[in-house]
């Protein structure tokens, strides 16, 4: 049966779009926008209809009968902590993609896109797919080190489980049975510990943990980074800015293209190359940290996002842990066909979607401790209050 599929992934300056049939793109369009039209709204989710209508227009100027779409499938947002899979974009999850309760970000249009397209066609469903806040985090890994300040789970999930599904096609396992150590290499870097399909550990890439990236400074020395922030005027989105979007290259070479400095490199230039070093060798600490978290069981190690591009960044990691397990690279990243791959699964009932509610959401208790720290304070409360 030849199924039909839109995927929806919105950017902060653009959106793309894909129709596929079956596992074939038939049409693929990345519509960029004028930032000073969207800088009209006031928040990112006022510009879903905006973006929605273009994307209509698109569509119909390319001659694309969106009337035998059967599933579209948008880019997950910052919504509540949920396990693995794909989603239908319910009432609850519209809720919370529109008022953003995890943060804004552009990725939240991708459900509130999908569904009001899905809802003017007859029998088309809208979902979402692996967003940004799948959280398989076991308990361990999110002590942080105070009880103030618990690690959270924010990663490029839907690269990392759509690249260790095909590796584990390619080598006839179930990823399931699999454990894979996976570094996605972009503007920002995450570096998952993937046991039996879930990602037990990963470094929160969003808010500054782990290696540094092109835009991002990863973890910095904290007392350094706590004097920082109390001297002379740094305001707090200046520290923000520091950490993610001015940070990494942006900071040490006044770029965040990783083709520019890697070009430095190759010419010759002494800082270019020390600085992509030292970004591959944190990548490669990271990375063997992960395996630790495997305890050394891992059967491959694999390399995505567009950095894997880069041989020199790619040999570097691999002199670090290509001792530790095999080091397999799949190069680029792309979002669009792992979207529109989890809507034919669930078109083909290889997959069956998932309800976004309290069933499905991580509930991050506080540790036992804490809890009866809590509740001991509302006793002495009430005994307070009777006295």
């Amino acid at each position: 049966m030849n199924h039909k599929i839109l995927a929806i992934n919105p950017g902060s300056t653009s959106t793309k779009i894909a129709v596929y049939h079956n596992a074939k793109p038939v049409f693929l369009k990345n519509i960029l926008h004028n930032p000073d039209q969207l800088s009209e709204f006031a928040r990112i989710s006022d510009q879903y209809e905006f973006r929605k209508n273009i994307v209509l227009k698109e569509l119909k100027d390319s001659h694309i009968n969106i009337e035998i779409i059967e599933v579209i499938v948008g880019r997950g947002g910052l919504v509540h902590p949920i396990e693995s899979g794909v989603y239908r974009v319910n009432d609850r999850l519209r809720h919370d993609l529109l008022e953003g309760v995890m943060g804004e970000h552009a990725s939240n249009l991708g459900g509130l896109i999908a569904y009001d397209i899905a809802k003017d066609l007859q029998s088309c469903k809208a979902f979402i797919a692996d967003p940004v806040v799948v959280d398989e985090l076991q308990d361990v890994a999110r002590i942080s080190g105070h009880p103030r300040f618990q690690r959270y789970s924010i990663f490029h999930a839907l690269n990392q489980k759509a690249t260790a599904r095909a590796y584990a096609r390619l080598t006839n396992h179930r990823y399931e049975d699999l454990n894979l150590v996976i570094a996605h290499l972009g503007g920002g870097i995450s570096v998952g510990a993937h046991r039996k399909g879930k990602v037990i550990d990963v470094n929160q890439a969003l808010n500054g943990e782990g290696p540094f990236s092109p835009e991002r400074s990863g973890t910095l020395p904290a007392l350094a980074l706590a004097k920082l922030c109390f001297e002379g005027s740094n305001s707090l989105d200046e520290i923000k800015r520091m950490i993610t979007g001015e940070g990494g290259y942006v900071a040490y070479m006044g770029t965040n293209s990783a083709y520019e400095v890697e070009l430095l490199a190759q010419d010759g230039d002494d800082k270019a190359r020390l600085i992509q070093d030292a970004m591959s060798y944190q990548i490669g600490k990271e990375i063997a940290a992960m395996c630790a978290v495997l305890h050394g069981e891992v059967d491959a190690i694999i390399l995505t996002g567009g950095i894997s591009h880069n041989p020199m960044v790619v040999e570097y990691i691999k002199k670090m842990v290509s001792f530790i397990a095999p080091v397999v690279i799949y190069p680029g990243e792309d979002e669009m066909h792992a979207l529109a791959m989890n809507g034919l699964m669930v078109l083909k009932g290889e997959i069956k979607p998932r309800e976004y509610d309290e069933s499905t959401m991580v509930n991050v208790q506080l540790p036992i401790w804490e809890a009866k720290d809590k509740e001991k304070d509302e006793m002495m409360k009430d005994t307070r209050s009777d006295e």
